[in-house]
């Protein structure tokens, strides 16, 4: 495993240009049919798999370990955490099977409802995991697209996020269309955030952090508080793979996850129950079959056995805040920039 000594965060990782882009549509995607949406995403793909060959989906430069890195519990080789947004009563519907099939091969996981969005706060359900060793996160508040149209509306919206973590004893947070401002979050009462990949050239904001282990989101400035820690999705988004470029098996998957295990970091994912077919077999433009899965699931059990280890996302978190304190000394390793 290469060991470098430069933790390659420092790449942008908030608004910009693409951030006002992005916000312009989503103040018009609620007039768009879902159709027009996908077929729109589709006609770019060709060039973006261009620009972005050397960087997607395997980035090499995010292998560099952190500085003083010690690598996972137990002498695992890498970490593996399943992670699911929740954007839909259709997804609402399909969260057991998910957490069932789960269950089934080993692995827990989180699993992120948005508090004020297309459906009620689902109580039972949220008992129901909890009961079963499952982890609840927050998704957004509305998930509109407008989390981060300015500070003063954030500070607002903020207060009601923290009511949420509060109210579901939550302590992770990902953001709507992974869109970010990661110096805002430090308004909510956070141990860590999903909202950032280490390549994923797709998304409204495609800077990434370059990087396949957590990191440490320090205040800025004039700001109190501990921070939070940062776990990036390593692994493509389902939605991605097999809804946008229509992938019909995990080898993508795969792949990366290889390649993730042979750099000893982190292998996570976001698979949506929304988007997840436990009936028909085949790929439409709305779901996929769950075999894909299945598949999956299977090749990490077969391929790596105990060689992973699968915590909550909130226990790695906690875990990598307490072995790698934020102010620890860092030789050679110049502070995240997040501009």
């Amino acid at each position: 495993m290469p060991d470098h000594t430069i933790h390659p965060v420092s790449h942008a990782m908030t608004g910009g240009s693409h951030g006002l882009l992005a916000r312009a549509y989503y103040h018009v995607k609620p007039y768009l049919p879902l159709g027009l949406r996908w077929a729109v995403r589709r006609i770019r793909i060709p060039s973006i798999l261009r620009r972005n060959a050397d960087s997607w989906p395997i980035d090499e430069s995010a292998s560099g370990r952190p500085a003083n890195w010690k690598g996972w519990p137990d002498g695992k080789q890498f970490a593996l955490v399943f992670t699911h947004d929740v954007e839909s009563a259709a997804g609402l519907h399909n969260v057991r099977k998910l957490a069932e099939l789960e269950t089934h091969h080993g692995f827990r996981s989180s699993f992120n409802f948005i508090p004020e969005g297309p459906y009620e706060d689902p109580a039972e359900l949220r008992a129901w995991l909890e009961d079963r060793g499952f982890e609840i996160g927050v998704h957004d508040l509305h998930h509109d697209g407008h989390l981060y149209e300015s500070k003063e509306s954030f500070g607002l919206k903020a207060e009601g996020i923290n009511h949420y973590l509060r109210k579901w004893r939550a302590v992770g947070f990902r953001s709507g269309f992974m869109l970010r401002q990661l110096d805002w979050l430090h308004d909510l009462n956070l141990l860590y955030d999903t909202s950032t990949f280490d390549t994923d050239p797709f998304e409204p904001q495609p800077e990434g952090s370059h990087t396949i282990f957590p990191f440490h989101i320090q205040p800025p400035a004039g700001v109190e508080g501990p921070g939070y820690v940062e776990l990036s999705y390593t692994l493509p988004q389902d939605s991605t793979l097999f809804l946008l470029l229509r992938e019909k098996t995990p080898a993508i998957w795969q792949r990366k996850l290889d390649w993730i295990a042979r750099n000893g970091g982190l292998a996570l994912i976001n698979i949506h129950p929304d988007y997840v077919d436990f009936g028909n077999q085949r790929i439409s433009n709305k779901t996929y079959p769950v075999t894909l899965l299945t598949e999956f699931m299977e090749y990490i059990r077969s391929h790596y056995a105990d060689a992973y280890w699968n915590p909550l996302a909130k226990d790695l978190a906690f875990w990598y805040r307490n072995r790698h304190p934020a102010n620890a000394p860092a030789a050679n390793t110049p502070a995240p920039r997040m501009s």
